[in-house]
């Protein structure tokens, strides 16, 4: 939404008896906080008494119109949720305005991510309001609720108080004492309790104590410090605590042990079950598995050893996910396999048949294995004659470990307990024993095709380098995934492809050029980066290389940029390669950073008069030799080779101005 718009809650959802309005903000010092107040007004545009008012002292209406459920860790900062039951709400009262106030001399315009959201009574979210440059103000209307006829409306405000809680509660009616509005403190005061026969006071106590003596006041006044209300995002700590094993032999309790796992079957019905269960009790991640296959935000329920019958012989799924949003279900059905086992065709066809036929929506494959566009993991026949239809989706486990891992370190899940699950889930995937490390095998043509380059024998048109470029493709997208749930960033392939381009072509076309040059090549697009993110796997030298290019600024001169660089460069590999881009020629001066840390003008051209269109940066590492991802695993050097650019390169470089950034991305991908 957009301040001043407004919208019928009717027109979102049918679900809108109760609604949950949620306030957020961020701080860049992770300190910054404010509170939350809410004003029932009558026609009138005021509150009809002060019990009207309701803040972090006075949180609960006695009709049950009106809840503060208090604030929850965000990702980045922290979120205050306010309750309305609108069906409760009594019939005089025509508005409802949302507001937030900070406190001690603190502005609005020193907090970021200024926004409100409203979801409805099941959780789905239905509108967002982002205030942008709050400015020198202590006090927001974030929205307001408001009835025509039958119905309520929300509208977005956005109205920022410099007076703060003060001046907008006695715009409304809300009576404040003139001294503590002097002070300028904003202390919210009770309602006050009157007794039969007796009128109701003119003003509100005072919270959190009564006006000192006389010889107090003579004292110079030392505000007391307030609480600080901001809960921090639960997060592992960053220096591993001191154990008190006795040796390094000793292994801490887990909750989902990995140690007595003997066979595929027992690992399958384990990973089964931790995941299914973990995603019950941190309904956050629940939410972040199953949001992409079409479930809908609704109370998860989930089940193992089911037995369904199909025929002469009753099958037995490995999980099945049931969601329930307004009265109706949303089943899926979850095929397993770990430790590298394929998905058999047969097997998920009968599960897709006994969805159909139960109108169950979905049947979810969970491998090792990473989908690719265009090339299912397994076939089945899809009967359209049937008036409801059931979706197959794939997920791979490197995708539940990058969702965890996103959480934990990033986004937060709300409290210590679910923090410590998730911990465990991702400790349990990641072990050796669970069988649910992801992708890690190039598969049987890996070999061959690596022979068929060096001797030269391999031709176009050959269907093992094609399923090579697949395998390639698959560990790419699984870099990926492992990247951004380290940076907590979106981390996607770029495909240098006319969209709409079909996937099978592409990668015939990728096969035939392995064929003829001998190299595996993608792009990655990390945000916040200068630039793609290159890998390139030379299978006839036997060396990975990845790099970047930077353009050059747009201002400046030539040896100030080349200075800059090396400056930003300063914690890098002594190896890495630099390489000035100039216009018209196939490239321009280079040369190792060890060799240019002394003299960063010899990254200059001779010619003055030469334009200089960028830098490009580069690592080079020997390329592991099997077709696994053990230690010298193909696999495995790909994935330390992305992670030591990024880290000792790329995360020291200035992001790029965005205008420029976006036209750069456009003209290469």
């Amino acid at each position: 939404m957009t301040m001043g718009s407004n919208v019928s809650l009717t027109a979102l959802s049918e679900n809108v008896g109760s609604a949950i309005v949620s306030l957020g903000w961020s701080s860049p010092t992770g300190e910054g906080d404010a509170d939350v107040s809410v004003l029932l007004l009558d026609g009138n545009g005021k509150v009809r008494s002060d019990a009207d008012f309701y803040f972090y002292n006075n949180p609960v209406a006695a009709d049950g119109s009106v809840q503060l459920l208090g604030k929850e860790p965000t990702g980045d900062g922290s979120e205050d949720r306010i309750s309305f039951d609108l069906t409760a709400v009594p019939a005089e009262v025509d508005r409802i305005v949302v507001a937030a106030s900070r406190y001690e001399g603190a502005r609005f315009g020193e907090l970021d991510d200024l926004k409100v959201t409203l979801a409805d009574a099941v959780g789905e979210s239905l509108l967002r309001f982002v205030i942008e440059d709050a400015g020198q103000v202590s006090a927001i209307i974030f929205g307001e609720l408001y009835r025509r006829g039958e119905e309520w409306k929300f509208r977005a405000v956005g109205q920022g108080y410099e007076s703060g809680l003060a001046g907008l509660a006695t715009d409304f009616g809300v009576d404040i004492e003139d001294d503590e509005a002097e002070c300028g403190t904003e202390a919210v005061r009770e309602p006050a309790v009157s007794t039969p026969g007796t009128p109701p006071q003119a003003t509100l106590e005072a919270v959190p104590a009564p006006r000192p003596p006389a010889e107090e006041e003579a004292a110079p006044k030392k505000r007391a410090a307030r609480p600080r209300t901001a809960k921090n995002k639960v997060t592992p700590p960053r220096a591993p605590v001191k154990s008190l094993a006795e040796n390094e032999t000793w292994r801490q309790a887990r909750l989902f042990p990995v140690s007595a796992l003997k066979n595929d079957r027992d690992r399958e019905t384990r990973a089964t079950s931790v995941l299914l269960s973990v995603m019950t009790q941190v309904p956050r991640f629940g939410r972040r598995i199953t949001a992409p296959f079409g479930a809908p935000a609704g109370r998860m329920e989930t089940f193992t050893e089911v037995s369904l019958p199909h025929g002469d012989t009753p099958r037995r799924p490995d999980g099945v996910i049931r969601v329930e949003r307004a009265g109706k279900l949303w089943t899926a059905l979850v095929e397993t396999k770990t430790n590298g086992n394929s998905l058999k065709s047969d097997q998920v066809q009968a599960y897709m048949d006994i969805a159909a036929r139960r109108g169950y929506e979905a049947v979810i494959t969970l491998s090792n294995d990473v989908a690719l566009e265009g090339s299912p993991l397994v076939d089945v026949k899809i009967d359209r004659r049937r008036k409801h239809q059931v979706a197959l989706w794939h997920l791979s486990w490197a995708e539940v470990a990058h969702q965890a891992q996103m959480l934990i370190r990033h986004e937060g899940v709300g409290n210590a307990a679910r923090t410590w699950l998730l911990q465990d889930l991702l400790h349990y995937l990641q072990h050796d024993n669970s069988g649910c490390h992801g992708f890690q095998n190039m598969g049987a043509a890996w070999v061959p095709v690596r022979n068929g380059i060096n001797d030269e024998t391999l031709c176009q048109g050959d269907p093992r380098a094609l399923e090579v470029v697949e395998s390639w493709e698959r560990l790419i997208r699984q870099v990926c995934l492992r990247l951004g749930g380290e940076l907590g960033q979106k981390v996607l392939p770029a495909q240098r492809s006319r969209r709409g381009t079909d996937p099978g072509a592409r990668r015939a076309r990728l096969a035939d050029q392995l064929c003829l040059e001998g190299r595996l090549q993608a792009e990655l697009r990390v945000e916040g980066a200068p630039g793609l993110l290159s890998i390139s796997a030379d299978l006839r030298t036997a060396k990975l290389r990845t790099s970047v290019e930077i353009p050059a600024p747009e201002q400046g001169y030539p040896l100030t940029w080349a200075k800059r660089l090396i400056r930003r460069l300063a914690e890098a590999p002594a190896d890495l390669h630099v390489e000035t881009l100039v216009e018209g020629e196939a490239g321009g001066p280079r040369g190792t950073l060890e060799r240019l840390r002394p003299e960063p003008g010899d990254l200059l051209p001779k010619d003055s008069s030469t334009r200089i269109t960028g830098f490009r940066l580069s690592l080079f590492k020997g390329m592991g030799s099997g077709r696994g991802s053990a230690e010298a695993g193909f696999i495995r050097s790909v994935d330390d080779a992305v992670h030591r650019f990024h880290t000792s390169v790329v995360a020291h470089l200035d992001a790029p101005a965005p205008g420029r950034a976006a036209a750069k991305e456009r003209a290469a991908v």
